[in-house]
């Protein structure tokens, strides 16, 4: 069987892409995977990689949807002889579809979140926002199965898409290895980023984007005690106006004294298990979460975890016992700040509590979201599509 991703390491830049990493090193232990992903030429064995058409590049940044195009008509073409196609995200989506037609095959794709309900895309996409929201749709419907990583993902695609078969969407949650996240702290690493191991930070690692809700995290840090250490890990803006609001923001956190420390590029995985590791607390102010693989990596390194109470989040964090959950209101932002700041702050100050929720969020993420599992139920699924 064929999986079709944009990312694939050591191009990962998302959840999306660490999902994929680990699911297909999974299902390999049980059946032959290819892997057909964009960017530069992969030596792994089974690996495919494609670039789009450089006639496409202009005019941006419609440009980038066209070019998506494109990579997805030369994976369809190059999928003659597989058996089934399985897809993830908007950007392979559309070259399971068109595998699912020219070559009889099943086509599954894993919803990571749905278009629709990411409006601040076309800041980015522009135009090709339109062409985003049509890939999507068009496999959506006709994929012979859907699967959500969360139930809240689920009701998402039925509302979203109201023709598809709810028998078709099936929730399989992601996973994470807690071989790899366990807990690893490491003062040389918090030096190195300029962090004071001998204090007690909250941590954030996320991209610049809205879904993530770092501007709400930047509002909530003004209204902490100077005392109180903020670690941000954040880069590649969506677009140059949503960098330019938080780049002020942070500004405006440093002038009012509070203490942030902030990281403004990739950082390899080994610095960021060690930057969880040594957190008291992990937030997650996303204002739209399908899942959350984030918060997963925090709970395995034994962080506590405040986040909003959003789209999968609540699938993960058990309320009082691995962190804390807050309601977000779209309409009501600076309530939302100051709830995260109440519930970011009593983590910070009961150091048993933060232990206590650490030691639950570990033991939670151990037992519900291992990798092998999950590859066991995706595999049982593609068997139940090919013996129709």
């Amino acid at each position: 069987m064929a999986v079709l991703t944009r990312e694939y390491p050591p191009e990962v830049y998302g959840g999306a892409g660490t999902h994929v990493e680990y699911l297909v090193r999974e299902l390999r232990k049980l059946l032959t995977v290819s892997v057909h992903c964009w960017g530069s030429p992969r030596e792994e064995p089974g690996v495919k990689s494609y670039r789009a058409w450089d006639q496409l590049s202009e005019p941006k940044p419609e440009a980038a949807a066209l070019q998506t195009m494109s990579i997805n008509l030369a994976v369809a073409a190059a999928l003659k002889g597989s058996d089934l196609a399985h897809s993830h995200t908007w950007y392979a989506n559309f070259g399971g579809h068109l595998a699912k037609l020219m070559w009889s095959i099943p086509h599954v794709m894993t919803i990571h979140s749905l278009e629709p309900l990411r409006p601040w895309k076309a800041e980015q996409l522009g135009g090709g926002y339109a062409l985003s929201l049509f890939c999507e749709r068009t496999a959506v419907e006709a994929a012979d199965a859907v699967i959500a990583v969360s139930r809240g993902v689920r009701n998402d695609v039925l509302e979203c898409y109201p023709s598809v078969d709810p028998a078709r969407v099936h929730v399989i949650h992601n996973g994470i290895d807690p071989e790899i996240y366990k807990r690893r702290p490491a003062e040389e690493t918090m030096a190195r980023y300029g962090i004071d191991a001998n204090r007690p930070y909250a941590f954030f690692n996320g991209r610049i984007t809205r879904q993530k809700g770092l501007p709400h995290l930047l509002a909530a840090a003004l209204k902490l005690d100077a005392k109180d250490q903020l670690v941000i890990c954040a880069s590649s803006p969506d677009t140059p106006e949503i960098g330019a609001e938080v780049n002020a923001l942070v500004a405006r956190v440093r002038a009012e004294g509070r203490d942030l420390v902030w990281i403004d590029h990739f950082i390899p995985r080994e610095d960021l298990i060690h930057l969880h590791s040594g957190a008291t607390v992990f937030v997650c102010p996303s204002v739209y979460e399908p899942f959350g693989l984030v918060i997963l990596e925090a709970m395995a390194c034994e962080t506590a975890v405040v986040a909003s109470k959003v789209g999968g989040i609540p699938e993960i964090v058990v309320e009082g016992e691995t962190g804390f959950l807050v309601e977000y209101d779209p309409s009501d932002s600076e309530a939302f700040a100051t709830n995260l700041a109440t519930k970011i702050k009593l983590v910070l100050d009961d150091a048993a509590l933060a232990r206590k929720m650490g030691d639950a969020g570990r033991e939670r993420v151990v037992q519900s979201f291992g990798w092998p599992a999950i590859a066991a139920t995706t595999a049982d699924l593609y068997e139940t599509l090919l013996n129709r």
